[in-house]
């Protein structure tokens, strides 16, 4: 679910403002409107000056994010939201770009943004046309569109460096996950090495900025961790196949069993509905829909049997045992089931999967512990434990 306060939509792309956004919000308004130069210039118009300024590095993160999101939308990609937060802007895409050159034009587009409103509002400011308190403003925020420039190209993620670092290695070694990994590393390392520079400056000379320094690290250690943590469980979904995930948690009944003794016998035996393949003389004759059961006028229940009403199992959803996990999870959401059949060479019935299944799978794989009782949880709701994207994840990893 997105998070922050929904203020419109730009090109399409709904654009939110995250409520740590208004702390900048004051802070700058705050410090650049106490500036003694300033106050000691313009009095109590440097208060409106501050809240100019603000606003206007307001708009150039949002331009900047929205050189990312354009640049993304070049190549068919879905950009979901723009969003505005404490420590600056994020684009999020559906998907990363399918090459590295692609990836990169992706990554640049934002600082190239930056440094063009950079130059622009350089020789807007030094042009004359403006008032002098507001000659100062546009000269202020052209500097911090220079700082956010640089500062953005940083060789580690979150930031747009790391993005560029990381197509770097992608296109070197051929491998997007040793991108991330170099980039995310380097990212964490940049961090650490902030967040010890800025608790020294503040506790060593009372610096108070120094903390902001601190905290800005510590935002780009948590961030750039994030990214291993994804990318090792991509890598865990890339190592399992339907094989590996799937379960037994069906029934095989005689197909030539009646609809009112299926009915009698399993339907209001079970405590919950069950999966059910018909199957005789050996052969599986195709999986019972609960469903096409009660769309069956019951007097023909005593009748009909279950091979009457089966569906055939190449004409129901389904993959092979071979089918990697990342696809078997991307059909599983377009096709929007709770599970999926998984089919044998032979095309019988080896097992079918289900969120539970998935989430089971892929801890084993990593080497976590997850109880009986939440993949119980998983496979009763249907749904992947929050903030575990790996819908997302497995859509990315499917499509590289």
């Amino acid at each position: 679910m997105q998070s922050g306060w929904r203020v419109g939509t730009i090109l399409g792309i709904p654009f939110y403002i995250d409520t740590s956004w208004f702390l900048i919000l004051l802070l700058v308004t705050y410090v650049y409107g106490t500036d003694p130069s300033w106050q000691a210039t313009w009095g109590s118009l440097a208060w409106v000056m501050g809240f100019g300024l603000t606003l206007l590095l307001f708009g150039s993160v949002l331009l900047h994010e929205l050189g990312h999101s354009i640049a993304a939308l070049r190549q068919g990609i879905t950009v979901n939201s723009i969003t505005l937060f404490l420590f600056g802007g994020i684009a999020s895409i559906d998907r990363e770009s399918k090459t590295p050159e692609a990836a990169f034009k992706v990554a640049i587009a934002g600082p190239l943004v930056s440094f063009g409103l950079f130059i622009a509002l350089s020789l807007l400011a030094a042009s004359a046309v403006l008032p002098e308190a507001a000659q100062v403003v546009v000269a202020n925020v052209a500097q911090i569109n220079l700082v956010l420039t640089l500062f953005n190209l940083i060789p580690g993620l979150p930031l747009d460096g790391g993005q560029v670092l990381k197509v770097i290695v992608w296109k070197i070694t051929k491998s997007r996950t040793k991108g991330i990994r170099w980039a995310a590393n380097f990212g964490q390392l940049l961090g650490w090495g902030a967040v010890a520079l800025g608790l020294f400056s503040a506790l060593a000379y009372q610096n108070f900025s120094g903390f902001w320094i601190a905290a800005i690290g510590w935002f780009a250690v948590r961030n750039a961790a994030a990214y291993n943590r994804v990318t090792d469980l991509q890598e865990a979904m890339t190592h399992l196949s339907a094989a590996d995930a799937m379960g037994r948690d069906f029934r095989v009944v005689d197909a030539h069993m009646t609809l009112r003794q299926f009915a009698d016998d399993y339907v209001l035996q079970d405590n919950r509905p069950g999966i059910y393949f018909a199957a005789s003389e050996g052969r599986y004759r195709g999986q019972v829909s609960l469903d096409d059961l009660r769309n069956t006028e019951r007097s023909q229940w005593d009748m009909l049997t279950l091979e009457d009403i089966a569906r055939p199992l190449l004409d129901i959803p389904s993959v092979r045992e071979q089918t990697g996990l990342p696809a078997v999870i991307d059909q599983l959401e377009q096709i929007s089931l709770p599970r999926i059949t998984v089919l044998s060479p032979a095309d019988a019935v080896a097992g079918t999967i289900d969120r539970g299944d998935i989430v089971r799978a892929i801890a084993q794989r990593m080497g976590l512990s997850v109880s009986d009782a939440v993949i119980k949880r998983i496979k009763e709701e249907g749904q992947y434990p929050p903030g575990l994207q790996i819908a997302a994840i497995a859509k990315a990893a499917s499509e590289g």
